[in-house]
C-alpha cells in the first residue's frame, strides 16, 4: 500500500492501533524455521526445551520481533523508518497470542522534516510481556508539498 503518513498526524502520547497475532502453533513455527533457516531443535523439540529449562517448545524470538516489525510499517510506511530497536524480555510459548501496541514519544522537526519516535510492547494475552523496543521515522510535512 501506497500511502503518506504526515508528520502533523501523529501526536505525542498518543496510542497506535494495536496489532493481535492468533495463537501461535507449531505448524507456524515449523514454517518460520523453514522461512528464516532458524532450525534450532529449541522451537520444535518438548525434551530439549525441557534440558534448556524453558519447559517446552519456545517460539523464535525473531518471530516475535517480526511481528512488532509488522506493527510499526502498519502504523508508519517502511520506507519513513529510519530504525527500529528491540529487547527480548521473556520467552514465547506455543498457545501464546501476541499483541503489539506503540506510543509516540517524541516529535521534532529537524532539516525541513519531521522526525517521530515511538515505543512498542509486545506482550501475550495475559499481560506478559515479551519485547519491548523504539522506533524511529522521518516524515514529510504536509505543508512541503
Amino acid at each position: 500500500m501506497n500511502r503518506t503518513v504526515y508528520f502533523e498526524d501523529l501526536e505525542v502520547s498518543r496510542p497506535l492501533p494495536p496489532l493481535t497475532k492468533p495463537a501461535i502453533d507449531r505448524t507456524q513455527l515449523v514454517k518460520y524455521a523453514g522461512a528464516s533457516g532458524d532450525f534450532n531443535p529449541l522451537h520444535y523439540l518438548d525434551e530439549v526445551g525441557q534440558m534448556a529449562g524453558t519447559g517446552g517448545v519456545i517460539a523464535h524470538g525473531m518471530l516475535v520481533m517480526g511481528f512488532v516489525g509488522q506493527a510499526v510499517t502498519q502504523w508508519i510506511p517502511n520506507r519513513n523508518l529510519t530504525s527500529l530497536a528491540v529487547r527480548f524480555v521473556d520467552i514465547t510459548k506455543p498457545g501464546d497470542s501476541i499483541t503489539v501496541t506503540g506510543v509516540i514519544t517524541e516529535k521534532r522537526l529537524e532539516k525541513g522534516v519531521g522526525l517521530v519516535q515511538g515505543q512498542v510492547v509486545a506482550a501475550d494475552q495475559r499481560g506478559g510481556v515479551k519485547v519491548k523496543g523504539t522506533f524511529e521515522a522521518v516524515l514529510p510535512l504536509k505543508n512541503s508539498l
